[in-house]
């Protein structure tokens, strides 16, 4: 999901305090510290999740805690940012306007969500193994502005991306994990077209996501 970090505008990066959920190897935090983030926290459900993380960055600016989408260990307006990339399919079910919610109380006044998620489309459902096999989540737009609003956060952009190479890089990931129990083949020139994919709104595969906090009322 590295491709998922050019949806997100400078001006909220630079100097800013971030919130990544699920922060896998800590991809975002690279990109995020290369654009001069004040600090990142980086959060996973476990420790062992967070060792290649915390092994390849040792920055000051970035920490990295265990915690829980729908249980954020944090005070309220904590943060400026918060990602949180292909994550609410994986929290368990019905708990989605409880992660929606924590989101919006740790955001400061004004701040910003961005995040993604597999978009319901038909193709994108059957070509997805997980959906067939695990019952792998994906949503409508309407459910995701929804969950927004009842959180109240304001929509500011929600685009679904990605089309047969993101597909492909998909069944790729999937095939050569559980079949030949190895990386990805042809990975570098397979994620590159995903990323031209992905730069370009209109697809069906991927919804991506930007929210805002309100501000304080003048009354």
């Amino acid at each position: 999901m590295a491709h998922a970090a050019a949806t997100v505008e400078v001006e909220d990066v630079r100097d800013r305090d971030i919130l990544d959920i699920g922060c896998g190897f800590g991809w975002f935090e690279v990109a995020a510290l290369d654009n001069g983030v004040r600090s990142i926290v980086g959060i996973e459900i476990s420790d062992d999740d967070l060792a290649t993380a915390r092994r390849h960055i040792g920055d000051a600016r970035a920490r990295f805690l265990v915690g829980s989408a729908i249980d954020l260990p944090f005070p309220a307006e904590s943060f400026d940012t918060v990602v949180c990339w292909e994550v609410l399919e994986h929290i368990p079910r019905g708990t989605e306007a409880q992660a929606f919610s924590d989101v919006a109380r740790v955001l400061r006044p004004g701040g910003v969500f961005y995040m993604s998620t597999p978009y319901a489309s038909g193709l994108a459902r059957v070509l997805d193994p997980a959906w067939w096999l695990v019952g792998h989540r994906h949503y409508h737009k309407r459910d995701l502005a929804a969950l927004a609003r009842d959180a109240g956060l304001t929509v500011d952009m929600l685009d679904v991306r990605g089309g047969a190479w993101q597909i492909a890089s998909i069944l790729n990931v999937y095939a050569a994990k559980w079949i030949f129990r190895r990386g990805p083949f042809l990975e570098a020139f397979v994620n590159a077209r995903v990323d031209r994919e992905m730069a370009r709104p209109g697809g069906y595969v991927d919804c991506f996501m930007k929210c805002r906090a309100p501000l304080p009322s003048n009354g």
